[in-house]
């Protein structure tokens, strides 16, 4: 088993940034991906944002590729998602989650933002955007 905490929500407004921290626990000593997603106020759908896996690949989705990094210390199993020029449409639960060990797929936005493919899943941390 896996344990993911997130921390660093808060409120920013527009234009600032954000770093958010996902720490994984646990049976971790393996080949992973972690990814973070969004979840949008009154939507039941959580989009990924960017996704790394353990070789420090990174992928995003594409309108956050210049917005966004995803970055891993993986000496602390901690993986942080910065997040610049934050707009109202950044608002929302982000989670992390993670999969060990990685699947066989190719790692890239096509099968690494893709929530079915996540095994371990943190309890969210809230992000909110003000004008």
């Amino acid at each position: 088993q896996v344990q993911l905490v997130e921390s660093g929500g808060g409120s920013v407004q527009d234009g600032g940034s954000l770093r958010l921290s996902c720490e994984a626990s646990g049976d971790t000593g393996r080949s992973f991906w972690m990814a973070w997603f969004r979840q949008a106020p009154g939507w039941n759908e959580r989009v990924g944002a960017a996704a790394i896996d353990d070789g420090g690949s990174t992928a995003y989705e594409s309108t956050k590729r210049d917005r966004y990094t995803i970055s891993l210390d993986k000496a602390r199993n901690v993986v942080h998602l910065h997040m610049k020029k934050m707009n109202i449409a950044d608002t929302g639960t982000y989670y992390c989650a993670a999969v060990y060990p990685r699947p066989p797929f190719n790692f890239g936005a096509t099968w690494s933002l893709l929530p079915s493919k996540y095994t371990f899943w943190g309890r969210g941390t809230q992000v909110t955007v003000s004008s």
